[in-house]
């Protein structure tokens, strides 16, 4: 995974600092027109003499681009380079809403808003007002009037950041300007500011964790200053989660400059990533948002006391304050929007913070195999020729073995992360989840806490393939693992079973069942649980959730094949891949299926007399044809070369099983 550079990002962070923006009051019922004249009104307002008019028109635009539906509008008439000349306006509030309302825009607008703000210059404003950020974040201030305008150039300096880390991680070229205009350098500036500005040195810390993955252009500016202010952060200790997510964040931009710490101290680098992850990880996200809530009803009921407001405070705990707070905020605080709750940012900070931290854990236990769809396994065979030809001519390499260095192993195990990760992969909190539900302004955390649980699953997933199986604890451990993966999935019904959840449960489970088939550890999943969650899995429209299904059930099949009184069982599950491979849109599932076909019936008397049954053979002659006319047509347009690959070797699996089939069939046709 690149960041800055790939699209297929397995994750997309997103920070927690605030803007100025708040969400509009906009109705759902606005038409189109009215959304393309208010846009041309307020554009027009930004070439207005008057300095508050440019900076309402900046703020007005901030708060709009909130709603994606808007943001054509804008992108139609220009409004990149209508907002870009004022990040260099004369008046400093105007830049600092401008930087706003492109912060917002990259943010909500995604991939192709980005490049159209590459395409049309951004990045030249925008260096250029980093550098005047740079000169006077340093400057000592002569008075409180100073002081003021210091503030207001840290939230420019703010806002100019996440633009910066939005574009860089979308587009290369924005990548290529940064390391060309040695940016990294006033981004380290800016992390520097953490004891004063930790909302300044979050946003730094997130861009430099994005520009500093798989990007060697850029090592060469990483100094021994810079490496020093990395290191100063992580010993600092952390009295608050907004610190926690700050190391977090600087941690995983340690992780990318590994390369750059000197041999000797590597092991001691790694050990102190580890140590700001597994302390993340430690908290427990529930009771830690049980105990925020007690807090901030406490201090509401202290300060309304003190200002002779009892009622106030009484109310609060009905959700009368908390229905201001949603009235102020919308109905899910944003994280471009401001909150001015203490308790409920550092909540939010924890979950982001354990999220982070557990996609770090993925990036570290992850091979360079292609992401997309997740389907990173070879088929049944060696290699094709023509498959290798094609990938080296293509500049590629073939996929890289799962394996981690001795030391990251060792310090995966010390720190016990694939213990404390098992934790995140329970439900959240139930009394927690209460709260949440209850009050209105907390229940953007509901999706936080399913957000940590999926990325555990999937970071269940990759520790599962790439660590040694004894030092988890062995057949036992894995047992144990099945059975809590059964409860999550069949067993609980109050968690969601959106299609986050079932894509990362999905990857979890597929890889423990490799793994115990690989050990000849017996299956915990009874065959009808499997069908269950399988058939459930491939109505998701998410290509990477039915790839896993039908992994699963080729594992389990595969498994009860070499078992006695299978044969019906197995017919079920040979119609249920042939079903797959038959009918699903996508080449990389179909080709999926037909895999876990081979794997299933390749062997065994109850296989060979299932495949009998179920007409395997006259089957796989229909879809012959026309599995190799889809490669043709819609191959090197819609698929990777690393997926055509596969696919190619399927094709090339395919043709050789059909001949293994008509071998069987003369078997028994000779038996008769």
């Amino acid at each position: 995974m690149i960041m800055g550079k790939s699209r297929a990002r397995r994750f997309k962070p997103v920070a927690f600092t605030p803007t100025a923006a708040v969400k509009p009051a906009a109705g759902p019922g606005d038409s189109e027109s009215t959304e393309s004249l208010h846009a041309e009104e307020l554009l027009h307002k930004l070439q207005s003499p008057s300095a508050e008019v440019r900076e309402f028109a900046c703020a007005s635009i901030s708060k709009l681009v909130q709603q994606k539906q808007v943001i054509p509008a804008f992108l139609q008439r220009d409004a990149i380079r209508c907002l870009g000349p004022l990040l260099l306006d004369k008046s400093m509030s105007v830049r600092e809403t401008a930087a706003g309302a492109l912060r917002n825009l990259s943010t909500c607008g995604g991939f192709e808003v980005c490049d159209d703000m590459v395409t049309r210059d951004i990045m030249t404003p925008l260096v250029a007002l980093l550098r005047e950020c740079s000169v006077r974040l340093d400057s000592e201030p002569e008075s409180n009037s100073k002081d003021a305008t210091k503030n207001q150039v840290e939230d420019i300096a703010n806002q100019t950041v996440n633009i910066l880390w939005n574009v860089c991680e979308s587009n290369s070229k924005a990548l290529n300007i940064f390391n060309k205009e040695n940016c990294v350098e006033i981004v380290i500036q800016c992390l520097r500011k953490f004891p004063s500005d930790l909302e300044l040195a979050v946003s730094a810390a997130y861009c430099l964790q994005t520009v500093t993955e798989d990007n060697p252009e850029l090592m060469a500016s990483i100094d021994a200053s810079a490496l020093q202010t990395l290191e100063t952060v992580l010993m600092t200790s952390a009295t608050t989660m907004e610190m926690r997510l700050l190391q977090t964040l600087v941690a995983g931009t340690v992780w990318n400059l590994k390369d750059r710490i000197p041999p000797f101290s590597q092991a001691d680098t790694i050990n102190a990533v580890l140590r700001i992850l597994s302390e993340v990880l430690s908290q427990d996200a529930g009771q830690f948002i049980i105990k925020m809530k007690e807090t901030e009803s406490s201090r509401l009921r202290t300060a309304a006391i003190e200002s002779e407001e009892d009622e106030a405070a009484l109310n609060e705990e009905d959700g009368m304050v908390e229905g201001n707070v949603k009235e102020q905020n919308g109905d899910n605080f944003s994280d471009l929007n401001p909150v001015s709750n203490e308790e409920l940012r550092q909540a939010s900070f924890l979950l982001v913070a354990q999220k982070s931290a557990l996609e770090m854990i993925v990036n570290m236990c992850c091979s360079d195999e292609p992401s997309d769809d997740d389907w990173e396994e070879l088929s049944s065979s060696d290699e094709s020729e023509s498959c290798l030809e094609k990938s080296l001519a293509d500049g590629g390499q073939l996929m890289s073995p799962l394996c981690l260095s001795s030391e990251v192993h060792s310090a995966l195990l010390n720190h016990f992360i694939p213990k404390k990760v098992l934790e995140k992969t329970r439900f959240p909190d139930a009394a927690a989840l209460q709260i949440c539900r209850h009050y209105s302004a907390w229940k953007a955390l509901i999706t936080k806490m399913s957000t940590v649980q999926h990325r555990a699953l999937t970071c269940l997933h990759n520790i599962l393939s790439m660590v040694d199986i004894e030092s988890l604890g062995g057949a036992s451990a894995l047992q144990e693992l099945a059975q809590h993966l059964s409860e999550l999935i069949f067993i609980q019904t109050d968690g969601p079973k959106q299609e986050d959840f079932l894509e990362a449960a999905s990857s979890a489970v597929r890889a423990l069942l490799q793994t115990m088939a690989f050990r000849g550890i017996p299956q915990c999943m009874t065959s009808e649980q499997v069908m269950s969650f399988a058939e459930a899995c491939v109505q998701s429209s998410n290509a990477s959730t039915r790839v896993n299904a039908v992994s699963i059930i080729g594992v389990t099949g595969s498994v009860l094949a070499k078992g006695d009184n299978t044969t019906e069982t197995l017919e079920r599950i040979g119609n249920f891949l042939l079903g797959i491979a038959t009918n699903d849109l996508s080449l990389v599932v179909a080709g999926g299926a037909l895999d876990a076909i081979f794997d299933v019936f390749a062997d065994g008397d109850e296989a060979e007399k299932a495949a009998v049954e179920i007409k395997l053979l006259q089957a796989l002659k229909k879809i012959q044809p026309a599995f190799k006319s889809k490669i043709r047509k819609e191959g090197r347009e819609k698929y990777s070369t690393d997926q055509l690959c596969v696919l190619d070797n399927v094709r090339t699996n395919l043709r050789r099983f059909i001949s293994y089939l008509e071998s069987v069939e003369k078997k028994y046709k000779n038996r008769i």
